[in-house]
C-alpha cells in the first residue's frame, strides 16, 4: 500500500443521494450483483471462493444500483481495515450502503460505528471502560442467572417452541437491556426494531419509524436516570457524559441504540444458528458436554465458521488505495468481506472444517483495526453460557420441522434465522 494520507473532508449529508439506476440495456455490462446468497447456512457464498483466487478485489453492483469494491483475501481484509486512509463516514456521497433508507437515516442520525476519528474515538472512549474484559467476566453469574431463567420458562411451556424469540433473542436482548438498565419487559419489540432497521429492503421513512420507536423508549429511560441514577451502563453515561457536556441528548440516544441494535441481533442469530450447526452435528455437540473447557475455542471457531456480520464493514476510500496490485480510486466505497477472510485456506486450512482444536484461530468476525466490535467480550460470553447451558439441561432438543423448512434470514445486515421450531 502507498503511505498513508489525511482523508478529504466528507460531504454534507444532503449530498448523500443516490444517483439514478442504470438503464435496463446496460444492466448486462454491470458488475455482478452484491450481496450473494448463502447456498449453505453455515459457509459463505460459493463465489467468495473464486473471487479470492481470481478477482481479490472485485467490482460489484449493489442493491441501490451503486458500484463498489469487496475484498476478499485475509491479509487484504485486515490491510484495508486498519488503513487510515479508509473512512467509515455514513455521509459520504459513495458510501457503499446495502439497504435502501440506511444512508439517509444514518446521515442523520450518525451512529457512531458509521463515523471517522475524532468523532469516532470520542464514543469509543465513552463505552470502552465497560466493555473491557474484566468488566465482562465480571457479568457471567448474572449473565448464568438469565440464561437458566430463560430456560425454564422455555422448558416449562412445553414443545415445540420457536427457538429464535424462546431463547436465542430473549438471551441476547435481555442481557444488553440488563447491562443498559434498559426495560425488557417486551423482548420482541427490540426484535421488530431491528428486523425493520436492518432489512435492505427498508425505506428511509419505515427505518426512521423504527428507530424513533426505540429512541423514545432510551430518551423515557435517559429522563429516569438522570433523576435516579442508578449501577448500569445508561446511568453511567447520564453521569458521566451526558451532565458533563461530552454528548448531546441525540447522541447518546444514538449512541445506545446502536449498541443495542447490533448487540442483540448479533447475538441472536450467533445463538440460533450455532444451535441449528450442533443439531445437525451431533458429534461435536457430545465434544462439548464431554469436555466444556473447550467452550470458549468452540465460540471462536463458531464466530469465523459463521461470519454472520460480513458485509458490516462498508468503507469509503478517501485516497487511492492499491490492494493486491489493484487500485481502489479515492471516493469509491469498498466492502471487507469477513466471511471470505475467515475462509481464506492461506490463513486457515480446511477452512470449512469446524475444528474446536483450531490454532491460532485468529478470525476477523469482529472486524478489525479501529471499529473493531467493542462489544466482542460480552458477545463471547453471552455464546459460551448460552450454548453450554443448552448442552447440558436439553441434550435431548431435536429440529421440530425438517432441516429445509427452517427458516433464514438473506435480506438483513446480519446473517441468521427468522424461525426454528425445536421440541425436545
Amino acid at each position: 500500500m502507498n503511505p498513508p494520507a489525511p482523508p478529504s473532508p466528507p460531504t454534507a449529508a444532503s449530498e448523500a443521494a443516490e444517483p439514478a439506476r442504470a438503464a435496463p440495456e446496460a444492466d448486462a455490462a454491470r458488475p455482478q450483483g452484491f450481496p450473494m446468497r448463502r447456498g449453505c447456512p453455515f459457509s459463505p457464498p460459493e463465489e467468495y471462493a473464486r473471487l479470492r483466487t481470481e478477482e481479490p478485489v472485485a467490482r460489484v453492483t449493489l442493491p441501490t444500483g451503486r458500484e463498489a469494491w469487496v475484498v476478499s483475501r485475509y491479509e487484504d481484509v485486515r490491510e484495508l481495515l486498519a488503513d487510515p486512509r479508509i473512512s467509515a463516514d455514513i455521509r459520504r456521497p459513495n458510501f457503499p450502503a446495502l439497504g435502501e433508507g440506511e444512508q439517509e437515516v444514518g446521515a442523520r442520525l450518525r451512529p457512531f460505528i458509521r463515523t471517522d476519528a475524532p468523532e469516532h474515538t470520542r464514543y469509543r472512549r465513552m463505552l470502552l471502560p465497560e466493555f473491557t474484559v474484566r468488566r465482562i467476566r465480571a457479568m457471567r453469574p448474572a449473565v448464568q442467572a438469565i440464561v437458566d431463567g430463560l430456560l425454564d420458562s422455555m422448558l416449562a411451556s412445553g414443545g415445540p417452541v420457536d427457538f429464535v424469540p424462546a431463547y436465542a433473542n430473549a438471551v441476547s436482548t435481555s442481557v444488553i437491556c440488563e447491562l443498559l438498565g434498559i426495560p425488557k419487559e417486551n423482548l420482541e419489540f427490540f426484535r421488530d426494531v431491528t428486523r425493520v432497521s436492518g432489512s435492505r429492503s427498508s425505506t428511509a421513512e419505515q427505518v426512521a419509524e423504527a428507530l424513533g420507536g426505540l429512541f423514545a423508549l432510551i430518551s423515557g429511560r435517559v429522563e429516569r436516570r438522570q433523576e435516579e441514577p442508578g449501577d448500569d451502563l445508561l446511568s453511567k453515561l447520564v453521569a458521566g457524559h451526558l451532565r458533563t457536556g461530552n454528548v448531546t441528548v441525540p447522541e447518546l440516544l444514538s449512541t445506545v441504540g446502536i449498541t443495542i441494535n447490533a448487540g442483540r441481533e448479533t447475538s441472536t442469530n450467533m445463538i440460533a444458528l450455532s444451535t441449528l450447526l450442533l443439531l445437525q452435528r451431533p458429534d461435536l455437540a457430545e465434544e462439548l458436554r464431554a469436555d466444556p473447557s473447550l467452550m470458549p475455542a468452540a465460540v471462536d471457531e463458531l464466530l469465523r465458521v459463521m461470519s454472520i456480520a460480513d458485509s458490516i464493514p462498508l468503507r469509503v476510500a478517501a485516497r487511492d488505495i492499491e490492494i493486491s496490485g489493484a487500485v481502489v480510486p479515492a471516493d469509491d466505497g469498498v466492502i471487507g468481506l469477513l466471511a471470505a477472510a475467515n475462509h481464506d485456506p492461506e490463513q486457515f486450512p480446511e477452512p470449512e472444517r469446524v475444528d474446536f482444536h483450531r490454532p491460532e484461530n485468529h478470525h476477523v468476525a469482529f472486524g478489525y483495526g479501529v471499529h473493531q466490535c467493542i462489544g466482542q467480550h460480552l458477545a463471547r460470553l453471552e455464546l459460551e453460557v448460552a450454548l453450554e447451558t443448552l448442552l447440558r439441561r436439553v441434550p435431548t432438543l431435536r429440529l421440530a420441522v425438517p432441516y429445509e423448512e427452517v427458516e433464514f434470514k438473506h435480506d438483513s445486515a446480519t446473517f441468521g434465522i427468522e424461525r426454528l421450531p425445536v421440541t425436545w
